[in-house]
């Protein structure tokens, strides 16, 4: 049994315009972002030899406050909602530039939204009260009868909202106790997902739907973005398609994480720590085939419905699940120069993913006792097909 905190989020949809107010919150958001940018001091790292990048200590953004305030016709409290999550725009760029997934440019605030603390609403029989204009200005949104209402438990606690111009978003966050019968551990590839546990053997889940999903829209843009160089109204045209391709994604991945939540309820699903976009010699070409797996977004929907751990992935491909030599493995079958092991690669690397979670070392009577249900170490046990 395990006790952990779940957060449920839900949208409401409203018909409120509330567009200046959320262009207003856009730009104070975006000064936030700009002052903060100005105040960055950079500093030259010796460890990693290059010139990185300190954010000013949150502390001191209380000048920033006073200098956002001026003007301000809206809840002085959606200030200091800006600047936390300007602080927070921050850190996530400073963390993806340490990486070397962003540059050297400053963020740029373009969706409409705002954060409302819950200093900020009020949630009374059902209804929730936003508050934009103190004593002049409020939201009511009844959700008396909303769908999700009898999904909440009953110590549910409702968290920060988010609104935009079409929905309310309410988080609930509560504990919730549940069985843990055993860990899955998912080996991530190119075009699907293998799991291991010694109950349930080998799972393997076909990603070749949603690898198809992100080629077909790739092709299309390809086709597009010469004619949209020369004629910028067919730009319009590319976005609607990355809309498109995002939400069929996004639909396929809810059903996978769904069903797999579902079927193999109790589990607890782990996952590599990995950013495979560098572990294939900066080859541009392989990285956008890798991308069309959407690994994390896959475990980001799974942390959402079901318990996950993340799993250090360190040689799990290369070292030998039943002896623990590491070898150099070539094509889709692993072959140990050491014990003799022929083995799909795939489930070589899941074993040992299992075996790094349980803590356990590989020796030929551990991986007796854990394979005993795979009869062919080539064929899945079970092959889960998701279609849209």
């Amino acid at each position: 049994m395990i006790v952990r905190e779940a957060v449920r989020s839900y949208k409401l949809k409203h018909d409120y315009d509330v567009d200046e107010f959320l262009k207003s919150y856009r730009d104070v958001l975006q000064k936030a972002v700009d002052w903060i940018w100005n105040n960055i001091e950079w500093e030259e790292n010796v460890n990693v030899k290059r010139i990185l990048p300190r954010l000013p200590d949150y502390s001191k953004l209380s000048s920033l406050r006073n200098i956002l305030l001026v003007d301000w016709p809206y809840a002085r409290a959606y200030v200091d909602s800006a600047i936390k999550e300007a602080y927070g725009v921050m850190k996530a760029w400073k963390r993806r530039y340490i990486k070397g997934d962003a540059g050297r440019e400053k963020p740029i605030i373009k969706k409409k939204f705002a954060r409302v603390r819950k200093d900020l609403y009020v949630f009374r029989d059902n209804k929730i009260r936003v508050c934009i204009i103190p004593g002049k200005e409020y939201l009511e949104f009844d959700i008396s009868n909303a769908w999700f209402l009898s999904r909440i438990p009953e110590n549910a606690e409702m968290g920060e909202l988010l609104l935009n111009e079409e929905y309310l978003v309410i988080p609930f966050r509560y504990k919730e106790e549940r069985d843990v019968k055993d860990i899955i551990a998912w080996d991530c590839n190119e075009r699907s997902l293998d799991g291991f546990n010694p109950k349930l053997g080998w799972v393997r889940v076909d990603l070749t739907e949603l690898f198809h999903i992100h080629r077909v829209y790739e092709l299309k843009r390809q086709r597009l973005q010469e004619k949209a160089s020369k004629k910028p109204s067919l730009r319009r045209v590319l976005a609607k398609y990355s809309r498109r391709e995002g939400n069929r994604a996004r639909d396929f991945i809810h059903k996978l994480t769904t069903f797999l939540s579902r079927e193999y309820e109790g589990y607890i699903h782990g996952f590599e720590d990995l950013e495979k976009k560098r572990m294939f010699n900066g080859s541009k070409k392989h990285n956008r085939e890798v991308a069309k797996s959407d690994w994390k977004t896959i475990q980001s929907f799974m942390a959402y419905k079901s318990k996950t751990m993340i799993l250090n992935p360190k040689n799990t491909s290369k070292r030998c699940s039943r002896c623990g030599m590491i070898n150099a493995p070539k094509g889709a079958k692993y072959e140990c120069k050491g014990c003799g092991l022929r083995i799909d690669r795939q489930l070589n690397a899941a074993i040992n993913l299992y075996m790094r979670a349980k803590g356990i070392e590989p020796s030929p009577e551990t991986f007796r006792e854990l394979t005993k249900n795979i009869k062919d170490y080539q064929e899945p046990n079970r092959t889960i097909d998701v279609k849209l």
